[in-house]
């Protein structure tokens, strides 16, 4: 039987406190209980410790449950395997604690690069890999641009005359259930250099959010002139209504001409959106605050 992870948080806790004294009692709570039916399937003798009300805790007990650990080869009390890579968990011991432990993809996103030959494999328009947001040297790349959707993304190219003066752009997957927290993460080491966030995607109500939400400083977008004929009421769904709000509330912080106005009036005012995957013409950044 494995030390529930509960009775473990438990354990570490009462640790910390008989650095202050020299004895713990707590109440046979359900944690408590874990210990106790744990205890005793390992033939630790809890004696006079123990009432039916209450388990007494010292460091003579700590050490007898850490020796029980130690011969099981499970990471030992006040070592927390909560957080840790299944990989980093298994240094610890053989436990696993795949409640608390860290996703495969949580620090992982998608990036695409300029073509790269790589042997056995034909050259493709892009080369999208899949890496670990620590491996990034931000300072690389002057711009960061923010893809929304997965197909668009796969045939996005910063090669356009608006993202012209961005050396070595870094383009980058939203996210998704699988790749979401990482770009979160990425998003938030990003704000730090202060260098443009560029967001291409839907221009409806979600996307134009989604882009508010993650600190974007710009919005990729046709030229207003082209979007006005194109823009659809069908590209604004009835389901996005209640992101309206939070966009009405930001064009009416904004100054009377700022360039954003026009974009965001003929979304909330006229109910006209349109698709990514829809965008033709010249496209420009619109610079979103």
């Amino acid at each position: 039987m494995n030390l529930p992870s509960r009775a473990r948080n438990g354990l570490n806790g009462v640790a910390r406190e008989l650095l202050r004294q020299p004895t713990v009692e707590k109440p046979r709570g359900q944690w408590v209980n874990d210990v106790v039916a744990w205890c005793h399937q390992h033939d630790i003798d809890l004696a006079t410790r123990i009432t039916s009300k209450t388990l007494r805790f010292d460091a003579a007990l700590l050490a007898q449950i850490n020796d029980v650990l130690d011969s099981a080869r499970i990471a030992p009390l006040g070592r927390s395997l909560s957080g840790l890579t299944s990989a980093a968990q298994a240094k610890e011991g053989v436990e696993e604690d795949k409640a608390t432990r860290e996703s495969p993809r949580a620090r992982r996103v998608l990036v695409s690069f300029p073509p790269q030959p790589i042997a056995g494999l034909a050259i493709e328009f892009r080369t999208i890999r899949d890496v670990d947001i620590q491996t990034l040297k931000l300072s690389a790349f002057s711009a960061m641009i923010q893809v929304e959707n997965l197909d668009s993304f796969y045939e996005f190219s910063p090669d356009i005359a608006s993202l012209s003066g961005y050396t070595n752009p870094l383009v980058v997957y939203r996210g998704d259930s699988h790749y979401g927290g990482g770009f979160a993460l990425l998003a938030d080491a990003w704000r730090k250099t202060h260098r443009p966030h560029i967001y291409a995607g839907d221009f409806d109500v979600k996307g134009v959010t989604l882009a508010l939400d993650s600190g974007a400083t710009h919005l990729l977008l046709p030229n207003f002139e082209w979007l006005t004929q194109n823009a659809t009421p069908l590209h604004v769904p009835a389901e996005q209504f209640a992101y309206q709000r939070r966009l009405r509330k930001h064009l009416a912080a904004l100054p009377t001409a700022h360039p954003l106005c026009d974009y965001l009036t003929l979304l909330l005012e006229k109910q006209r959106g349109l698709k990514q995957q829809w965008f033709e013409g010249d496209m420009g950044c619109v610079e979103f605050r």
